[in-house]
């Protein structure tokens, strides 16, 4: 409990006090209900206020009687209870639901109904108080990490000491919320065993949580593996080349598979052997020199030829103009390839699909893929790379498997292809010309 020790109020000033708390107006009361020498029976009579400021400050002030906390806790104003929570949780430390003291008692016993508030923020309040205590209670740490909102488990599953490695798995293993494992995926210094298991999940927005943190211990063997995984996740490229320790293997297995720019940032790394170095380089100046590296996976399959629509069109005639190659091919950062396949495919003009490109026109690029007879999952990829749209400004799928209609999605054809004719047009004059045979 609180050790601060009240200064008795004067007379004078309590009889003010009094007059205020009765007559005062909301300013006044509030301003009452703040002061650090209030009796406690006088906080006791405010705590009813009928206006939500004066018990916010109520709820706010460390002389407030237990008995009035414990009133307040059921307050309807959620802004009183979270002036509360944050309060109480300071105390956590010292409470003692089996003490003999009944005010520590009743203490504790308000701190449990805050726990299991119905409102988000006021148990939020409470785990931003006690995230990084570490000698707050372990059943509160345990039940604030097991909360199914993020706001109130994040900071605690983030940074609270008292989470051990057993604690941390059984979360990951069986997550209260969707966003769970990637709060543990961000705390600091996490340890092999806990990356691992976090490794070894479905969640690509934990594993990139994981591969950000630059404090986390991972497993040489598991960063291999999550390279091998990592041409089905484009999201993982950067931290994975980015990592503060690389080994020379994993490093030319990047190479294979993330854009130019990535491969550049590989090759000037301080770590690699100058073995490794050369090699990424070399790598850097193919990719420059052919524009795009060849799209099939095995690339005695088909010679690389330099212009990437012609590539494109061998891919179409020996049936391998498929959607994994596009995905793979966006996966690497390949724009003109994923340009020039995309065309090819959807059997429009290349021209067609830069100007959607250029235009920035999620929906025409959508219907682009559409004709193509691609997935939702080549169109995300295509709006993000060709059109270099944010996340936010990506349209993925509605209730069906597309978000627009077909008739929408030929009206968007269309208008790319009438858009290329007209700037294409020519002068009414040079109309007037034959054409040359």
């Amino acid at each position: 409990m609180s050790t601060i020790r009240r200064p008795l109020m004067r007379a004078p000033d309590y009889e003010d006090a009094k007059r205020i708390a009765r007559a005062g107006n909301a300013t006044e009361r509030a301003a009452l209900a703040q002061r650090p020498d209030m009796a406690p029976e006088l906080l006791f009579y405010l705590a009813a206020d009928h206006e939500s400021e004066v018990r916010v400050a109520v709820a706010a002030n460390d002389q407030t009687p237990p008995q009035a906390d414990r009133l307040l806790a059921d307050d309807a104003d959620e802004r009183v209870r979270v002036a509360l929570a944050r309060k109480i949780a300071t105390l956590a430390p010292q409470l003692d639901p089996s003490s003999r003291d009944r005010l520590q008692r009743l203490t504790a016993e308000t701190l449990s109904r805050l726990v299991q508030d119905t409102a988000v923020q006021v148990r939020a309040a409470i785990a931003d108080v006690v995230k990084d205590m570490p000698d707050a209670p372990r059943e509160l740490i345990l039940a604030l990490a097991h909360d199914t909102e993020i706001p109130v488990a994040g900071p605690v599953l983030e940074l609270s000491p008292l989470l051990c490695t057993e604690d941390l798995l059984a979360l990951v293993h069986a997550p209260p919320g969707a966003e769970t494992i990637g709060a543990i995926a961000r705390r600091p210094h996490l340890n092999e065993t806990v990356s691992d298991a976090i490794a070894a999940t479905a969640n690509s927005p934990a594993i990139t949580a994981l591969l950000r943190n630059r404090s986390a211990q991972i497993r040489e063997n598991t960063l291999d593996a999550l390279i091998a995984r990592a041409s089905d996740n484009v999201e993982w490229h950067e931290p994975l080349v980015r990592r503060p320790h690389l080994s020379s293997r994993a490093a030319r297995a990047l190479s294979a598979i993330v854009a130019e720019h990535l491969v550049h940032a590989l090759s000037t790394r301080p770590d690699l052997d100058p073995g490794t170095a050369e090699f990424l380089r070399r790598q850097v100046v193919k990719q420059v020199a052919w524009g795009t590296p060849s799209v099939p996976t095995h690339r005695s399959d088909l010679p690389l030829p330099t212009d990437a629509f012609a590539a494109a069109g061998e891919l179409k005639a020996r049936g391998r103009l498929t959607e994994a190659h596009v995905l793979a091919a966006a996966d690497r950062g390949e724009v003109r390839m994923v340009a020039a396949m995309l065309a090819r495919a959807a059997d429009v003009a290349l021209s067609v699909v830069e100007r959607a490109a250029n235009l920035r026109s999620a929906k025409g690029l959508v219907a682009i893929c559409w004709k193509a007879g691609f997935s939702m999952r080549v169109a995300a990829s295509v709006q993000a790379l060709l059109g270099r749209l944010p996340p936010t400004a990506i349209l993925t799928a509605g209730p069906g498997a597309w978000p627009l209609s077909d008739e929408e999605m030929r009206w968007h054809l269309g208008f790319l292809a009438r858009e290329g004719i007209a700037g294409q047009r020519p002068s009414a004059q040079a109309a007037t010309q034959p054409a040359a045979s």
